[in-house]
């Protein structure tokens, strides 16, 4: 496991698991307690975060109860939530990207003619489009040290590094003037994909094969912590920064974003009733693999870092 990295605010929740079996846990330093004897999950401190703050901020300061040192322990997925939202499409740069290349490879426009029309799209979709969401499977999940296991099928493994937030309280049609009250915690997540199976050749019609491509079991890394959403800041202006074999492929401000948290949360809540615990995924910047033309392999190494909540460290190995 990669050295404790600092992470925003006196302390952090998590999930972690030792030889006597898994548990909630309280970070302060490089050290964990072992929340067990309080609440039974995570999930269970998000619900009533608000009047856990002053307690957990006093335990983290006390040397009472059963602490751990992190580097003891195997970090777990910070929380199991209800449901998985994911934000498709939402980084101003990685779109006009994606637009531009479409519009010269197919339709033979200038390099500066495809970018002034993918730009103007943008800036249209900004002022009256709405997000484009889908959900995950929570059976992806894997802890931000774990490796991840390549699927027998599909070539081109492909990252995509994402701030996700966790709800803190139940809400449905939330106003966009509300909606960061709904926030309990942030943490990191990556969101893979296998490119070469998200258009299924034999039903092209239906689209994009949501579930082959993204759920493969480890392909979302997660964690590892939830920072309370008090000690983040600005989540607007966080950096997204992922490293490759050491080659940073992935380095933008969540300041990039077509729609931002609020609007986020609003639009998914018109059609789900949102729950304390539930992960609503934000997008992933520009730098995937099929811009640098570079796909997962075993041995490979990704590092994934996010402003204050810490640093996943992923090996790629072969599931074959």
């Amino acid at each position: 496991m990669p050295d404790p990295l600092t992470h925003a605010g006196p302390f952090a929740l998590g999930a972690f698991r030792n030889s006597a079996g898994a548990f909630p846990g309280l970070v302060s330093g490089a050290r964990v307690r072992d929340l067990s004897d309080l609440v039974p999950s995570v999930r269970a401190l998000v619900e009533d975060l608000d009047d856990w703050l002053p307690r957990l901020d006093e335990l983290a300061r006390s040397a009472d109860g059963p602490w751990h040192p992190l580097t003891d322990l195997h970090v777990l997925p910070p929380i199991e939530p209800g449901q998985i939202l994911q934000s498709g499409a939402n980084y101003r740069k990685h779109v006009v990207d994606l637009v531009a290349a479409e519009k010269e490879s197919v339709h033979g426009a200038t390099p500066e003619e495809a970018r002034a029309d993918a730009e103007k799209m943008m800036d249209e979709r900004i002022r009256s489009g709405v997000p484009y969401v889908f959900l995950g499977s929570p059976r992806a999940m894997c802890g931000p040290y774990d490796d991840i296991v390549l699927p027998e099928l599909g070539e081109q493994h492909d990252w995509e590094l994402e701030l996700a937030l966790v709800i803190g309280k139940s809400g449905r049609n939330i106003p966009v003037e509300d909606a960061m009250s709904y926030v309990a915690a942030y943490t990191i997540c990556n969101d893979l994909t296998t490119r070469d199976r998200l258009y299924r050749p034999d039903l092209k019609a239906i689209g994009t094969d949501w579930f082959t491509a993204k759920n493969a079991d480890t392909f979302l890394p997660t964690g590892p912590f939830l920072v309370p959403a008090a000690f983040v800041g600005d989540p607007n202006d966080l950096r997204i920064t992922l490293r490759h074999n050491g080659v940073v492929r992935q380095d933008e401000s969540t300041k990039d974003m077509i729609f931002d948290i609020p609007r986020l949360i609003a639009y998914v809540s018109t059609t789900t009733t949102l729950r304390p615990g539930d992960l609503l995924l934000t997008g992933s910047p520009a730098g995937n693999g099929a811009h640098w033309g570079v796909f997962l392999k075993p041995g490979d190494v990704v590092e994934s870092e996010i402003t204050g909540l810490g640093l996943q460290r992923n090996t790629v190995r072969s599931g074959q």
